[in-house]
């Protein structure tokens, strides 16, 4: 894939997350005002200072209304913006380009997501029409479907396969346990988590993402300005989105144990960051741990793990916060729920407290490495699109 990315041309300024959970006292408006506050604040700007905006959100809003209407703003252009549960990375994807190519100076990405008022569970919407050849199955039952397929690929037996399901809840969990804006604030034992009431085949309640409200932002500009604003800037090194062909279900050759789309979002974010061993040059990753077998995968999918390994360098903690590359630090999907438009950005905003050293103590990561990793898919196993951005505090 051709790409020649805009490594170290734009920088995160100021960022602003809200606690994600059952926000019944509060509305979009709430949310989304409440985050780009924060972010605009943190980069010691106003909102009048941000010349375009780009909002994230599945089915919280239908325009760019959503986003000027509670934050008053003085005709500004605001891009609404919707790619399945990768939304928010793609409004901050958008964002980011607009700078580097010299249409604005300051610019804005929002993801804000009210799924406890609307009745979803996941995806915030109704299926499209279609032709009729689409698999019809809830999104538990078909990601429930990685575990058996990775586990009969590498001869992994099924206590083990479960051991290794239950510690990727318990570690977000303990995680999430540290975060105070994460909805779930309270470890979980693996007793607890092992024995959880059964969702779809061998995925247990502890095993899904949970249901929430919540928003993020991000401030934006070029990296020559970024230093007037904060002495820590973030810079954006890659940027990677693709959506694969979606044959996966029809195809007799996929295996479900792999996400082709997240391999070659991946590949390409380190070709561009420059990255050449992931697992060694990162110092955190934030995943897409929807369910706790997507996690299993994508640490081999990302390049954490050698095929057929990572079952193992889960059980052996390799992944955990005291790690040797650490994976969602901050409790994941899995402890803060997934608001569609809000996640991918709310794991950007991890990357700024751990690689700005912001983070609370007793979750902060104690390393001298600069780069964090975030990675964001939607869809469904064989049939997705996958996004992964690198940051780090250092051009290079």
């Amino acid at each position: 894939m051709a790409s020649h990315g805009i490594r170290d041309r734009v920088a995160i300024v100021g960022m602003g997350c809200t606690p994600f959970g059952e926000h019944w006292d509060k509305g979009v408006d709430d949310l989304v005002l409440e985050s780009s506050t924060d972010a605009v604040k943190s980069a010691g700007i106003t909102v009048d200072d941000v010349d375009a905006f780009w909002l994230g959100t599945m089915g919280s809003g239908i325009s760019g209304l959503t986003l000027s209407r509670p934050l008053h703003l003085d005709y500004r252009p605001v891009s609404r913006l919707e790619n399945m549960c990768a939304t928010g990375s793609e409004a901050f994807r958008n964002a980011c380009y607009a700078v580097a190519s010299g249409a604005y100076d300051v610019v804005m990405a929002v993801g804000v997501e009210k799924l406890k008022d609307t009745n979803f569970s996941g995806l915030a919407m109704t299926p499209p029409p279609s032709d009729g050849t689409q698999v019809e199955m809830t999104a538990p039952a078909m990601f429930s479907l990685l575990a058996p397929a990775y586990a009969e690929k590498y001869g992994v037996d099924e206590g083990q396969m479960k051991d290794v399901l239950t510690h990727i809840a318990w570690k977000n969990h303990h995680n999430g346990a540290l975060n105070p804006r994460a909805q779930f604030r309270r470890e979980v034992s693996k007793d607890a988590i092992a024995c959880s009431p059964l969702i779809a085949g061998p995925l247990g309640i502890f095993d899904c993402s949970g249901v929430s409200d919540g928003s993020a932002a991000a401030v934006i500009v070029r990296s020559e300005d970024a230093e007037r604003l904060t002495d820590n800037p973030l810079y954006v090194k890659a940027l990677s989105f693709v959506a694969g062909p979606a044959s996966g279900p029809i195809d007799p050759a996929y295996d479900y144990t792999t996400f082709e789309e997240v391999v070659r979002s991946a590949t390409d974010a380190y070709q561009q960051a420059g990255v050449q061993n992931p697992r060694q040059e990162l110092a955190l990753a934030e995943v897409h741990d929807c369910f706790t077998p997507t996690e299993l995968v994508l640490m081999e999918d990302l390049g954490f793990s050698e095929r057929g390994t990572a079952w193992q360098e889960v059980l052996d903690g390799t992944f955990d916060l005291d790690g040797e590359l650490p994976v969602n630090p901050d409790g994941g999907l899995k402890s803060f729920g997934h608001p569609i438009g809000a996640s991918g950005l709310r794991m950007l905003f991890e990357c700024w407290l751990q690689l700005r050293h912001e983070a609370p103590a007793e979750r902060q990561i104690d390393t001298d490495k600069t780069l964090g990793l975030t990675h964001n898919l939607g869809g469904a196993p064989g049939e997705c699109v996958s996004f992964v951005s690198i940051v780090g505090t250092r051009v290079t």
